[in-house]
């Protein structure tokens, strides 16, 4: 089954996901941990990777059933069809949300070069590098045509 890219409300990413499961739809949103400051205090707080977007895997025939729940949107679509996933990205994304990956380690980086994104399992994964600035580096995932900002 593909994995299609649900646009949910803002802030609504967990409470979508939470609901999409009770309905029996296998949903996925990928978090990282972030320390925020508050004058009184610092607290690490639980971030959506995709900010307003979740991961569905349904049949192309049962892609309405997520509009039930209260903060689906739409699908996000990618050259006028519904953006699909691939098993490598979910893999990628699951591992950088398991793993806390902050860096990218390749001998030259320049802007528009495919490269093999390391220690994110045995196979080979890939993205494109978008920009280049500083220490920091946006790599965009193919299929999924989103960008993530890594610490080089």
């Amino acid at each position: 089954m593909p994995w299609y890219v649900l646009i949910t409300k803002p802030k609504c990413e967990k409470k979508v996901e939470a609901n999409l499961s009770k309905i029996g739809v296998k949903s996925y949103c990928p978090t990282r941990i972030e320390r925020r400051q508050w004058s009184d205090r610092i607290k690490k707080v639980e971030i959506p990777l995709l900010p307003s977007m979740i991961l569905v895997e349904l049949l192309e025939n049962e892609r309405d059933i997520v509009f039930q729940v209260p903060g689906s949107l739409r699908y996000l679509f990618w050259m006028g069809k519904p953006a699909i996933v691939s098993d490598q990205e979910i893999e990628i994304l699951n591992e950088i949300e398991s793993d806390q990956v902050n860096f990218v380690k390749v001998e030259k980086l320049q802007e528009g070069n495919e490269i093999d994104i390391e220690n994110l399992g045995s196979e080979s994964k890939k993205g494109v590098i978008k920009k280049i600035s500083g220490n920091q580096c946006w790599v965009t995932l193919k299929n999924l045509g989103y960008t993530i900002k890594f610490n080089i």
